[in-house]
């Protein structure tokens, strides 16, 4: 008797699925139609959802629920650790949506209130970003394309990250070892004298920028931060240089405690970062900066040591206020909270499009924010409105103000803490919109 098969036709195949069907179905389990109402989506891992009447028996098994379990038996785990909040606000994110929903519902005056007083302030506090574009030798393999070839090659990401490299070596945070010979690398017992301190990449991603690092700058130990799992990563090549200690830890930076990971004990580190999406920018910095600014200054040499940092930041449309890190910043400036969250939303406009043909200038930007004629002495006349009969370039240059205000507050926050902080363009807006990299160290290192 011929096996029966599922009766579900795959079409990219040009066949039916090859499963057994389920009892007194033409389906298979994979296939059986079921309505959206028995699906719940899972308490302990909300990528993914799960039949009702299994939802029980699947939230002990799950296996996230393994992987946080380990988790939060590391001495390294402290949850929230680095979240902020100390404003006494919600626990829940303001959503894109919320934010919009927000901005449609002032009245125009106050809309525009809110614009004039982003401009002011924009002129008064972000005079002295510059444009820093930096292809430093060291990167030359990269850029030249003479690396492994199974390696993926992107031309504006290499571009991104050898700037970043390029910017931190020209600030003084990172070494360049470069054209040394191997007689000036080690000392006179043989041991290796470190051209830079221990990496700790946050946001790690696949690994990338790690990887042009230590191909160009000869780092010796590595430690990634990623709460997400990816393919195709970088570790498997970085595993294969012979003098490279590399760690990951598979952990969210909100409840990182960098001062109980055991690698990391006496042990001065760089802290880097690309493309740092929203909020994550302002828990990475609570994560390396958590001391005060005395503490550091007094006891430099403890359990750790934060010799500098560059992060590229990026999403200002994702930044929360309960995470922000310079909300006293915000405060002083006038900004309040919900204005926070309209400037962030605000942000996304700067990136909706390729701006950088008529971008020259942000500080010069004058917006139009009469109704249109068919709109004006009508019922229309709504904030919503005067949005959509902004131009395109009015909106982005709004856009890059707001970004410009939120990071600078950043970099105050930095220096407040005792570190010469800075914030550039390291790449032109056409290779990347999210083009602003926070670069730090300290005022006065050992």
């Amino acid at each position: 008797m011929e096996e029966q098969r599922c009766q579900f036709w795959l079409p990219k195949k040009n066949r039916f699925c090859a499963n057994t069907p389920l009892h007194d179905s033409q389906f298979c389990g994979n296939h059986t139609p079921r309505s959206h109402g028995q699906w719940i989506t899972c308490p302990v891992d909300p990528s993914h959802s799960v039949l009702k009447e299994n939802l029980e028996g699947h939230a002990k098994r799950c296996p996230l629920l393994k992987q946080n379990q380990s988790l939060w038996l590391q001495p390294f785990y402290q949850k929230g650790i680095n979240a902020g909040g100390e404003g006494g606000e919600g626990d829940d994110d303001t959503t894109s949506e919320m934010k919009r929903s927000a901005v449609y519902a002032m009245s125009r005056p106050d809309f525009c209130q809110l614009v004039e007083k982003i401009v002011s302030v924009h002129a008064s506090i972000c005079k002295d970003i510059r444009d820093s574009y930096k292809m430093p030798e060291a990167c030359n393999i990269w850029i030249n394309r003479e690396v492994d070839r199974k390696l993926p090659f992107q031309e504006k990401h290499v571009k991104q990250q050898a700037s970043i490299l390029g910017n931190m070596e020209e600030f003084g945070v990172l070494k360049s070892c470069h054209g040394r010979d191997r007689s000036y690398a080690e000392g006179l017992n043989g041991d290796v004298i470190d051209c830079i301190p221990a990496v700790v990449e946050f946001g790690a991603g696949r690994g990338y920028l790690t990887q042009m690092l230590a191909d160009c700058y000869g780092i010796k130990r590595v430690l990634m931060v990623e709460r997400k799992s990816y393919k195709h990563k970088a570790d498997r090549s970085l595993r294969q240089k012979e003098s490279l200690i590399l760690e990951r830890l598979r952990i969210d930076i909100e409840d990182l405690n960098l001062d109980a990971v055991e690698s990391l004990q006496g042990v001065h580190y760089l802290a880097i970062g690309k493309h740092l999406c929203g909020p994550a920018t302002d828990l990475t910095l609570r994560c390396c900066l958590s001391k005060s600014c005395s503490q550091e200054m007094e006891d430099f040499s403890g359990s750790n040591s934060l010799e500098g940092l560059a992060i590229a930041i990026c999403c200002h449309h994702l930044c929360q206020w309960k995470h922000y890190a310079n909300k006293k910043f915000m405060l002083g400036l006038g900004i309040t909270r919900e204005e926070f969250h309209a400037i962030t939303w605000f942000t996304s406009w700067a990136v909706d499009a390729d701006h950088s043909s008529y971008l020259s200038d942000v500080s010069d930007g004058k917006f139009d924010l009469q109704p249109s004629e068919e709109q004006n002495g009508s019922e229309k006349n709504r904030v919503e409105d005067v949005v959509k009969n902004m131009k395109a370039a009015e909106r982005a240059i709004l856009g890059f103000m707001c970004k410009e205000i939120i990071d600078v507050g950043r970099v105050m926050w930095a220096r407040d803490r005792g570190l010469d902080a800075e914030l550039v363009k390291y790449v032109p807006s056409s290779i990347s919109p999210e083009n602003h990299l926070l670069i730090a160290k300290h005022a006065n290192p050992l």
